[in-house]
């Protein structure tokens, strides 16, 4: 009977040291010796905490990682940020230079106009100096240029149009381009001031004007030639400029140019 029971004793130890070697937790022991004095100290290490150690290096690898992966793509999106911005700088650069080249334009047409209009004051005030040399005392016939300063004559007769476009400006004047008596100061939709003048021998003008103008004369008066009709109040009036001889519309400058 003892030796089976010192069997049975001996399986149950072995069974519960088994069992306690289960139980026991696995390590790893680190050992550190010093190179000066040869100390060494011992540490134990779980493999707990080894996988931890491991599991937060895989973490730190995985965000430098990403943090790699959106620096390469801030950086690829800001070189492209940046090729656009020397685009429009580029485009910005020729808007510019075509603005310069347009601006050049602008100045030289200004420079080529103030040059006409001077020309145009040549002509006018010689022409005005011609009449006034060459017209009589007594001008029954409208043989005058009506507009006395820088008019220009922008259309000239036709049967379409029977009637001289003149555009004129401030310092310039509507006047009377022979004796006669004013018979008409009105106006309609299109004309503000509509005048008209007889005359001897069957002529009658008429003046028209596209925007307001300053009246310096009425109905039933009597006007010599050059005497005032209306000032000019704003830049680029419009006087239309009709003659009839026996209510039929001829060229005035076939007048003009003959008498004035």
């Amino acid at each position: 009977m003892y030796p089976v029971l010192h069997r049975r004793k001996t399986a149950e130890w072995k069974s519960t040291m088994k069992q306690q070697r289960h139980k026991r937790r696995e390590s790893f022991s680190v050992l550190l010796i010093s190179n000066v004095d040869r100390s060494n100290r011992q540490f134990s290490v779980s493999l707990t905490f080894i996988r931890l150690i491991f599991f937060l290096i895989l973490l730190i690898l995985a965000v430098i990682g990403i943090l790699t992966f959106l620096f390469l793509a801030g950086n690829q999106k800001q070189n492209m940020l940046r090729a656009q911005l020397t685009t429009q700088e580029a485009m910005v650069e020729q808007l510019n230079a075509e603005k310069d080249v347009l601006d050049n334009e602008i100045q030289a047409l200004r420079a080529e106009n103030n040059d006409l209009r001077q020309v145009s004051k040549i002509i006018t005030t010689k022409r005005e100096e011609a009449a006034a040399e060459e017209a009589p005392a007594s001008n029954p016939l409208p043989t005058l240029f009506p507009s006395s300063g820088s008019g220009i004559l922008i259309e000239t007769y036709s049967e379409d149009r029977p009637y001289l476009s003149i555009n004129t400006h401030t310092e310039g004047k509507i006047v009377a381009t022979g004796d006669g008596t004013v018979v008409t100061v009105g106006s309609d939709d299109t004309y503000p001031l509509i005048l008209e003048i007889e005359h001897e021998n069957g002529y009658k003008t008429r003046y028209m004007c596209n925007q307001d103008v300053q009246v310096q004369t009425e109905e039933g008066s009597q006007v010599k030639a050059g005497d005032l009709l209306c000032t000019i109040t704003s830049d680029d009036t419009q006087l239309d400029y009709q003659i009839f001889l026996n209510e039929e519309a001829i060229d005035p400058l076939r007048i003009i140019d003959a008498k004035g």
